[in-house]
């Protein structure tokens, strides 16, 4: 009970988001809202297209649908708290921080398996077509995605858990418009080295394998594709993985820059990283 009492010294925190001043909380709720009601629609109106046509009842429209769906969730985890914070309130509870942490650590690093996932279903797809049948079958397309979404949530908990443990006193200012772990770290009065330990070791591992995996893929794609004949076919190639690599160097890169970095070295400039990997490429 006593670490409890301690780490309950603080019952909220405040977010001051993405500007203090009162004449920028208007025009950047009409900002966000705007863009959140086009994630939403955008992706709702892809799972419903991929769910209608028969012609797209395959792999590479699985994966899309369920990343469709898993970036409903990870907006929604932020949005409508960030929107309510430009308006009226910014406090969050303890709790209610940790919940929104938990949850965006999860569907956040599904988004990344699950781009893994789309990344390797490309180069079976173009690298070894006569096989694409048997290799992507429709039960280790369900284990890949159990996989995307079962492992994420083990890391979130992990590091929910390490932060639980934390004392946090006087101070409850998050330099933030969400729960993030680096701001919450820099509140905390207690020794946050195991915390800093698990990030810089744990949390690359699961930032890096996806994303060397989609590298692999991608190289081993473009090897492929620069060995077809005609033009159009270098063309329809590269066509179905332009908008996934996109997506991909927008969501690690502004990872990467936030996250593989010293706590010492968080400054503002992160929150607008943060923007693009939890709203833009999601939108």
């Amino acid at each position: 009970m006593e670490r409890v009492n301690q780490t309950s010294s603080v019952s909220e925190f405040i977010l001051l988001g993405l500007s203090s001043r009162p004449g920028d909380q208007k025009p950047l709720f009409i900002l966000f809202l705007t863009m959140y009601l086009v994630t939403i629609t955008g992706n709702l109106l892809i799972i419903l297209a991929i769910h209608s046509d028969p012609q797209l009842q395959t792999p590479m429209y699985f994966f899309l649908s369920f990343l469709s769906f898993t970036d409903i969730c990870f907006t929604t985890t932020i949005v409508p708290r960030m929107l309510v914070s430009f308006l009226s309130e910014k406090t969050i509870s303890y709790a209610g921080c940790l919940t929104q942490m938990y949850f965006i650590y999860a569907l956040g690093n599904t988004d990344s398996c699950l781009l893994a996932v789309m990344a390797l279903d490309r180069y079976v797809a173009i690298c070894d077509p006569f096989h694409y049948v048997t290799t992507m079958n429709h039960h280790r397309c369900v284990l890949l995605v159990a996989f995307s979404c079962s492992l994420p949530h083990l890391h979130s908990l992990l590091h929910t858990l390490l932060l639980n443990r934390l004392t946090f006193c006087d101070n409850n200012v998050i330099h933030h418009f969400l729960c993030d772990l680096s701001p919450l770290m820099k509140l905390s009065c207690s020794s946050t080295f195991l915390n800093e330990i698990v990030i810089m070791s744990e949390c690359s591992v699961v930032l890096v394998t996806p994303f060397v995996c989609i590298t692999f893929s991608y190289i081993r794609i473009l090897i492929t594709v620069l060995k077809i004949p005609s033009a159009a076919g270098k063309r329809k190639a590269f066509s179905t993985c332009g908008s996934h690599l996109t997506v991909v160097t927008l969501f690690y890169g502004s990872i990467f820059y936030v996250y593989l970095q010293p706590l010492s070295n968080y400054t503002v400039r992160d929150r607008v990283a943060t923007i693009v990997y939890t709203l833009l490429t999601s939108m």
